[in-house]
């Protein structure tokens, strides 16, 4: 199996998903890539002040609009209707990251009325060897790395924003998906076209400030494995504490089915319950939790401990 490996440049960078965007590298099925990358804002440093730092350039308006990703990554064998699994080796932050709170018109800022004023706005300084970040009026938290933003384009023509989660994965801000966890994404169009970035050193569920602690990653080392026997409908994925599903919906309760739904029938590959069943014992050991509120489309991930049941 291969490795390779990519880094932010001109030709390697976009800011929105597109089936018809060409790969920067084809791949096989087992191969491995390592990506660094940068923040989600095109920052090629932390801020000096709110709002003012540099930023990669140039940029495309349409095309650039949006987180800035790496790829796309064109996976040999993979097919509409199969299955994208993407290992998760490891990740490492760079040294730098920040996120701010209120100051612009969200829902959520709105609701708590700070969309007002400037933003609470907190660059920190991390330290990927201790797994410590410490902002510059002295909190400190403990780094837990994972990418906001790993996903391929839906078949569909045109543009397609990198604000929203979809079933082809995106922006599902997903906290469960650190080092050691494998991805499970529907493979919507020929050849995959596998993108990542939105790196995030710490975020708690539902991102409720709009960002996360935003940096860029010096590491992130993905294996990618095409499989055409396994067939879902969302997104899935086995962490090294528990299995993990995911729901997207405009509608939090809408979300919270589609995640459930998706539990549901992931136990019954795994132990053969019918629904029902399934049911009643998720009542027991499913944990259901908000991924995120702030996208538009949000998200919920059912969570099942592995040896909860048996």
């Amino acid at each position: 199996m291969a490795k390779f490996s990519i880094r932010p440049e001109r030709s390697s960078l976009h800011g929105s998903f597109s089936r018809d965007f060409q790969p920067i590298m084809t791949i096989d099925s087992g191969d491995t890539v390592c990506f660094s990358t940068l923040d989600a804002g095109w920052g090629l440093g932390p801020f000096s002040a709110p709002g003012i730092r540099k930023r990669f350039e140039p940029r495309e308006r349409l095309r650039d609009g949006g987180h800035a990703l790496c790829g796309p990554i064109a996976i040999r064998g993979a097919e509409p209707g199969m299955t994208l699994a993407v290992r998760i080796n490891e990740i490492q932050t760079g040294a730098w990251g920040w996120n701010s709170a209120g100051g612009f018109p969200h829902p959520i800022n709105q609701s708590l009325g700070i969309a007002e004023g400037e933003q609470f706005h907190l660059n920190w300084t991390l330290d990927a060897n201790s797994m410590v970040g410490t902002s510059d009026k002295g909190h400190k938290v403990a780094l837990r790395p994972f990418m906001g933003v790993m996903g391929m384009p839906p078949d569909e023509p045109g543009i397609h924003s990198t604000f929203p989660p979809r079933f082809c994965g995106g922006n599902m801000d997903c906290k469960e998906l650190i080092a050691g966890s494998t991805l499970y994404l529907p493979i919507s169009i020929k050849n995959g076209l596998f993108s990542v970035g939105d790196g995030h050193a710490l975020q708690g569920d539902g991102e409720v400030g709009v960002p996360a602690v935003e940096c860029p990653m010096e590491v992130v080392d993905l294996t990618f494995s095409v499989d055409e026997n396994v067939r879902i409908a969302m997104p899935r994925a086995k962490t090294p504490t528990a299995w993990v599903t995911m729901g997207f919906h405009e509608d939090l309760n809408e979300a919270s089915i589609i995640a459930l739904d998706g539990m549901l029938t992931l136990m019954n590959e795994l132990f053969g319950y019918e629904r029902k069943e399934a049911l009643a014992l998720a009542s027991l050991v499913v944990d259901m939790r908000i991924t995120q509120m702030v996208n538009g489309v949000r998200g919920v991930h059912a969570v099942l401990p592995h040896g909860s049941i048996g």
